[in-house]
C-alpha cells in the first residue's frame, strides 16, 4: 500500500477571470454539489430540501436535484444529509467530478445563445429554475441565479474545454 495521498486542484485554477462592462467569464469555488435522488412516486423534495439550509437547490428532473454551495462538504456532513433524507431518498456528492462556471453581464445571454437552443430570455427562463442542455457539444446544468447571471455546472474533464469555449463565444464583448 502506498503512502502518497492525491493532490485536490481546482480544474479551472489555470483561468483567469475575464471581465469587460458587457461580460464576465468567472470560476466559483469549486465547494460542494450534491446531487439528490428520489425514488419514483416519492413527491417532489424541493422545498424540504430548502429548507435544510445547505445551498442552493437546483431542479435536474423529477425526483433529482442539486444542491449547491461554495463551502465543501465534509464527510460527517454528507453522512448527516443522508440521513436526514432517510428512506425517501438518497444523495451523492458531486463535488470532485463537477465544475462551476459562472458568466455574468448585459450580454451574458447573448453569448450563450450562441452555443445553446434554449430561450434564455429572462420570460422563459427566469431566475431560479434550471436546464441541463448542451452548449456546443458539452452538457451542462444551466441555471439563472439573478436577472444576467448564469451558472453552468459541467463534468470536470469538460470544464477547460468550455470555458474555451465561453471565452471565443464572449469575444466581442472584451
Amino acid at each position: 500500500m502506498s503512502d502518497s495521498r492525491p493532490t485536490f486542484r481546482p480544474a479551472l485554477v489555470a483561468k483567469t477571470t475575464i471581465s469587460s462592462a458587457e461580460v464576465t467569464l468567472s470560476a466559483p469555488p469549486e465547494g460542494a454539489i450534491v446531487h439528490v435522488l428520489t425514488a419514483p412516486g416519492e413527491p417532489d423534495m424541493t422545498s424540504f430540501l430548502r429548507s435544510l439550509g445547505k445551498g442552493d437547490v437546483r431542479t435536474v428532473s423529477p425526483g433529482q436535484w442539486l444542491i449547491v454551495s461554495d463551502e465543501p462538504i465534509t464527510r460527517d456532513d454528507l453522512k448527516s444529509l443522508s440521513q436526514t433524507l432517510g428512506p425517501r431518498a438518497t444523495c451523492v456528492d458531486q463535488s470532485s467530478g463537477r465544475v462551476r462556471i459562472r458568466i455574468d453581464g448585459r450580454k451574458a445571454e447573448r453569448v450563450l445563445s450562441k452555443g445553446t437552443a434554449i430561450d434564455l430570455s429572462a420570460a422563459s427562463f427566469s431566475v431560479g429554475p434550471s436546464a441541463t442542455t448542451l452548449i456546443g457539444h458539452i452538457a451542462a446544468h444551466i441555471t439563472r441565479l439573478n436577472g444576467n447571471c448564469f451558472e453552468l455546472l459541467v463534468l470536470r474533464s469538460f470544464a477547460d474545454s468550455l470555458w474555451d469555449d465561453l471565452t471565443r463565444m464572449s469575444a466581442e464583448y472584451r
